[in-house]
């Protein structure tokens, strides 16, 4: 289903309904991207949610592929939280962003214990920091120096920045 087609669909879905709880499987935005079809089910059911679904039912990223594993079933079901995480905070449901909040301020100080604790897979992303060589773990692995939250502690706490070797 196109992704501008789902709120008129859960409109109209409530309504014969008669606003009965209502759960949906995906719906899957786009069928080209065999083996992430967790993905494409995660942002039609984030916008269903938004729009009235309910619940959300997993899909796999074997969908359609072959049947899931352990992983699989994981992934599907951490896309599908992620999904309805996403939607509740659109919704304005009380403290749907309450972690969010929490995780940005962990990031801005760069307690990465905190960030594993508030993370809804805390084991994948301390693999991934730990994957990461222990010089560059001051900050995003990604951005190194350029990081914006290494750049604005550096000026809140007074500190030079220097983003190139100063000769």
């Amino acid at each position: 289903m196109a992704m501008n087609e789902i709120a008129a669909n859960m409109r109209l879905q409530k309504r014969l309904c008669h606003n009965a709880p209502f759960y949906v499987l995906g719906p899957i935005v786009t069928d080209i991207a065999p083996g992430y079809d967790h993905i494409t089910s995660a942002i039609g059911g984030a916008i269903a949610a938004a729009n009235g679904a309910n619940f959300l039912c997993y899909v796999t990223p074997a969908e359609h592929l072959r049947l899931p594993d352990t992983d699989d079933v994981k992934e599907g079901i951490i896309a599908a939280k992620i999904a309805a995480h996403a939607a509740d905070i659109s919704r304005g449901i009380p403290g749907a962003r309450d972690a969010d909040n929490e995780m940005s301020l962990a990031r801005h100080n760069l307690d990465w214990g905190k960030m594993f604790e508030l993370a809804i897979d805390p084991d994948k992303a301390k693999r991934y920091y730990d994957s990461t060589p222990p010089s560059e773990r001051h900050t995003c692995s990604m951005c190194g120096k350029m990081c914006a939250v290494r750049t604005t502690n550096m000026i809140l706490e007074g500190k030079k920045v220097t983003f190139c070797s100063e000769k």
